[in-house]
């Protein structure tokens, strides 16, 4: 039976820090908003797909809004008709000539164009169109953008060849099954793009700093691409925590040890976390063989190099175990990460 961990008061009003985006930023937020943290959510700006993509298409300078959306709905207090309004999205239009419907709402996320809305509202202005969504979601915590500037992630591989755009990356181990060339450096274009002082800022007053969990190449690592924010979490007197993935990625991260994910998160940070998340928990035998098909395979654990590598290397069963996906089970991570807390 799954115990129910509580921070009860021992923790309130520590400053948390998330760095990420996608869907392991918002399960871990869902869940970190029920305690009475001080929140600040830093999420990656790199987004190139789906309906954020669309918007830059169509708006000149407009940026990417996906992983702001998914980090303020999973903050959200405000009942589930809002979340469900901001997490809706439109289905596709059927293929037709007419361009008005090739360029209608069909495949848009109704929260990208309300935070385009209240972007429009207020001069452009994607910050003070964030504190408006806040209210209205009346969100556990704040998001805020890794950086304002337009930025485009390239993958260098090994063969010499390039891949760019956050999208590209992201799906090239789905469209070639085969043998690919590995990642040998991610940049970000422009490499000097600034940091958001509103991240910056959260960052420099942090208790705690969570890197991820989530695709390092494509959700995590576009964040320390940013000088100013790598340079606010080196310099950052909290305590920096890494939770590892659960499965290797083909294209991104194969045939990666857990040591592995820590040295490329170390030499993007320009230093070291405090503590590591590993999870030895164990998966269905159907979720192995389908993410086996698609070259994925749980992270192995080389503990001895680990702890030559991190002061704190924390191994447990992090996982929803039984589950039809690899997930990290929220509730677990934060037991493991404030596991003082015990009641």
């Amino acid at each position: 039976m799954q115990r129910n961990y509580r921070t009860g008061d021992q923790f309130a009003g520590r400053r948390i820090v998330t760095i990420g985006g996608g869907s392991g930023t918002f399960s871990l937020l869902s869940h970190i908003k029920k305690y009475q943290f001080n929140i600040t959510a830093v999420v990656n700006m790199s987004d190139s797909g789906g309906s954020s993509r669309r918007l830059m298409d169509e708006f000149r300078r407009q940026l990417p809004l996906g992983d702001l959306r998914m980090s303020l709905v999973a903050l959200a207090r405000n009942g589930a008709l809002w979340r469900e309004v901001f997490m809706h999205r439109f289905e596709k239009a059927e293929e037709s000539r007419d361009e008005q419907v090739v360029n209608g709402v069909g495949g848009h996320s109704l929260g990208n164009l309300i935070l385009k809305g209240l972007q429009d509202i207020n001069n452009e202005d994607l910050l003070l169109a964030i504190e408006d969504a806040q209210e209205l979601l009346d969100t556990a915590g704040n998001v805020v953008p890794v950086t304002l500037a337009q930025t485009t992630i390239c993958a260098d591989l090994e063969d010499g060849t390039s891949v760019c755009s956050e999208t590209d990356i992201d799906t090239r181990g789905e469209k070639q099954p085969g043998s690919l060339s590995p990642i040998q450096h991610l940049r970000l274009v422009p490499e000097d793009a600034p940091g958001c002082q509103q991240a910056i800022r959260a960052i420099r007053r942090a208790d705690t700093i969570i890197i991820g969990p989530g695709d390092l190449y494509t959700s995590l690592l576009p964040n320390l691409l940013v000088p100013e924010i790598a340079r606010a979490v080196r310099e950052s007197d909290a305590e920096k925590i890494y939770i590892c993935n659960l499965m290797t990625k083909h294209g991104e991260t194969d045939n990666y040890k857990a040591s592995d994910f820590v040295n490329t998160i170390h030499h993007y940070l320009g230093a070291r976390v405090d503590r590591v998340l590993l999870n030895d928990g164990t998966f269905l035998p159907e979720v192995l063989k389908a993410y086996a098909e698609k070259g994925g395979h749980p992270v192995a654990i080389d503990r001895d190099q680990l702890e030559r590598m991190v002061p704190s290397v924390v191994v447990g069963r992090f996982n929803f175990e039984g589950d039809s996906l690899a997930r990290h089970d929220p509730e677990r991570v934060m037991h493991a990460i404030f596991s003082t807390d015990l009641d």
